[in-house]
C-alpha cells in the first residue's frame, strides 16, 4: 500500500522532528514531502540561542575558589557545597524544562531532534548544571554540522572529561575510562580495538583537563610524551591525534550511521542500506546534514515497514502531545515527574551508554502511565506518579524531594488551546471527521475500530467530538508508535 502525502509528511515530522504542530497540521495534505524536508533544513540553519540557566552557579563556584589564597588547599566548606549543590540541582531542572520547551515550540525542529540523538550518543551525567549547559550548547551548535567537529568539542568539554575521569588521567598513572568510551561508544564500537589500543590511547589523552570555569586546558607536565602504538599506527600521539586516527577508520562512519539508522529509520537494521549510507558519510567527510538528507529524501525511508513501527521515547511522546495540543501549564514541574516515571530524564542517562531505546521504553507500569497522560492533561487531573528509583540525587527528586514535587504540581492546571486544534479539521465534512482525526493522530497501519471508538466520543457538539476523539486516540497503544 502506497502511503498518502499526509502519512509521509507526518512520518518525516515524527522522525526528523517531534511530530506535527496544530497550527500547520492542516497543510500536510498538500505540501510535498521534499518541500517539507527543505523547510526543516531552512528553519534549523541558524545558530541556536544559548539556554543560559547556570551563570549564577559558575560565578559563585569560581569566585569562591579563586579567592582562596593557597590553590593547593582549595576546599569548599560544607555550607558552600550545599549552596552550590542546590543551585546546580535547580539549574538542571530549569535546563531540562527549557530545552524541552525548545523541542516543543522551536521552529528548528530538525536541530533539536538531532540534538536529542547526540544527547543520548554522548551520554553524560554530572551534577553540575553549568557544565551540562555548556555541553548542551556544544551539541546544539554542532548537531547538523560535521561529526569531526562535534566529537572534538564534546571530548574537550568539562562535562565529559569529568564524567569519564580524565582529570585523573596522568602520565605513569593513566586512567583508561575516557579513552575506552571514546572508542567503544563515541566512534568505532565494541570489538574493533584491542585492550592495548585502549591503554595506548589513554596515555595519549593524559593532560586533557579543564579549569575552574569549565574551559579545556592541556596540562603539559601531566602528558605522557612517549611513543604509542594505536590501531597499527605508531608515534608520539596526543589526544587530538588519537581522534584523527579514530576518524580515519571507516568503522567509525559505519558505527555512527548504524546508530542513526536505528534511531531515525527502524530498529530492525537493513545492513545493506547502512553500508551504502556509511560509505557516503565517510566520503562526505562526516557531514551530518548530508547523511540525514540521504535518509530523509530516499524512497525507502517511506516504505510501509518504516512507518508507525518505532516506539516513541518518553521525551518524544511528551513533546508530540504538546505540539498537537498546544497548552499552557500552570506548573511545568509535572513534566519532570513524567520523564522520571517513564524512564527518560534529560541530562540523567542511566549510564555512559545512554538510553537503550526500542522496547526498553515499555514495561507494565510505564505503559499504563503513557496511556493516561493525554487524559490527565485534558481533564486537568493532578498526576499521581511514583518516580522510579535511582542511585544519586537525580533532579533532587529522591523520595522526599519527589513527594515535595508531587505536592507542588498537585492541582496545577493545563489550559489547552482547542481552537487551534479545531482549526486543523475545519474543512473536513462531519462524515469524514473521525477518519481524518485518526489519520492525523496515529501513524500505525492498524487503526482503532471506528465502531469501538464511537462509543466513547462526545457528540454534543463538533468541538466536543474532535476533543474526545483526539484524547481517546492518544490514549491508545497505537499512539505510542511513530
Amino acid at each position: 500500500m502506497i502511503a498518502s502525502i499526509r502519512s509521509k509528511n507526518q512520518h518525516l515530522l515524527w522522525r526528523a522532528a517531534f511530530g506535527p504542530m496544530a497550527e500547520n497540521a492542516a497543510e500536510l495534505e498538500s505540501m510535498s514531502t521534499r518541500k517539507l524536508w527543505e523547510l526543516l533544513l531552512e528553519t534549523s540553519a541558524k545558530k541556536p540561542e544559548k539556554i543560559n540557566v547556570a551563570q549564577q552557579l559558575v560565578d559563585l563556584y569560581y569566585n569562591t575558589l579563586k579567592d582562596m589564597e593557597d590553590p593547593k588547599k582549595r576546599e569548599l566548606t560544607k555550607e558552600q557545597r550545599k549552596e552550590i549543590q542546590a543551585l546546580s540541582t535547580d539549574g538542571l531542572k530549569d535546563l531540562n524544562l527549557r530545552w524541552l520547551d525548545e523541542m516543543i515550540n522551536s521552529e528548528a525542529q530538525l536541530r533539536e531532534k538531532m540534538s536529542l540523538f547526540w544527547h543520548g550518543h554522548f551520554a553524560c551525567r554530572v551534577i553540575n548544571s553549568y557544565y551540562q549547559q555548556e555541553l548542551l550548547q556544544t551539541i546544539r551548535e554542532n548537531a547538523l554540522g560535521n561529526f569531526k567537529d562535534l566529537l572534538r568539542a564534546v571530548s574537550k568539554s568539562a562535562s565529559m572529561l569529568q564524567f569519564l575521569n580524565n582529570q585523573q588521567n596522568r602520565k605513569q598513572h593513566p586512567n583508561e575510562n575516557f579513552a575506552r568510551e571514546v572508542m567503544e561508544l563515541f566512534t568505532m564500537g565494541r570489538g574493533h580495538y584491542t585492550e592495548t589500543d585502549v591503554k595506548e590511547a589513554a596515555r595519549a589523552f593524559t593532560g586533557w583537563a579543564f579549569n575552574l570555569k569549565g574551559e579545556f586546558i592541556f596540562r603539559r607536565q601531566q602528558h605522557d610524551v612517549g611513543s604509542k602504538t594505536l590501531l597499527g599506527r605508531t608515534g608520539d600521539f596526543d589526544g587530538d591525534a588519537v581522534l584523527d586516527i579514530l576518524l580515519e577508520q571507516k568503522q567509525t562512519a559505519r558505527f555512527i550511521t548504524r546508530k542513526i539508522y536505528k534511531f531515525f529509520v527502524n530498529e530492525k537494521v537493513d545492513e545493506a542500506k547502512v553500508e551504502w549510507l556509511s560509505i557516503r558519510f565517510y566520503q562526505h567527510d562526516y557531514d551530518i546534514k548530508k547523511l540525514l538528507g540521504d535518509i530523509f529524501t530516499s524512497d525507502w525511508f517511506f516504505d510501509e515497514k518504516n512507518i508507525g513501527t518505532r516506539i516513541k521515547s518518553p521525551v518524544e511522546l511528551l513533546a508530540g502531545i504538546r505540539r498537537l495540543l498546544p497548552l499552557k501549564l500552570e506548573n511545568d514541574q509535572s513534566q519532570l515527574l513524567f520523564q522520571r516515571a517513564l524512564g527518560q530524564t534529560l541530562f540523567f542517562p542511566p549510564n555512559v551508554a545512554g538510553w537503550p531505546g526500542g522496547k526498553n521504553w515499555i514495561d507494565s507500569s510505564s505503559l499504563m502511565l503513557r496511556l493516561r497522560i493525554p487524559q490527565l492533561i485534558a481533564a486537568n487531573e493532578a498526576p499521581d506518579i511514583r518516580p522510579k528509583g535511582d542511585d544519586d540525587l537525580q533532579m533532587g527528586m529522591m523520595m522526599e524531594a519527589a513527594k515535595k514535587l508531587k505536592a507542588a504540581v498537585k492541582g496545577a492546571t493545563a489550559e489547552i488551546d482547542w481552537n487551534a486544534v479545531n482549526a486543523v479539521f475545519e474543512k473536513t465534512p462531519r462524515e469524514k471527521l473521525l477518519k481524518q482525526i485518526s489519520a492525523t493522530v496515529l501513524q500505525t497501519r492498524s487503526a482503532v475500530s471506528n465502531e469501538l471508538l464511537s462509543r466513547y466520543l462526545n457528540n454534543e457538539s463538533r468541538e466536543n467530538y474532535i476533543k474526545s476523539a483526539i484524547v481517546n486516540l492518544m490514549c491508545t497503544p497505537e499512539y505510542q508508535l511513530c
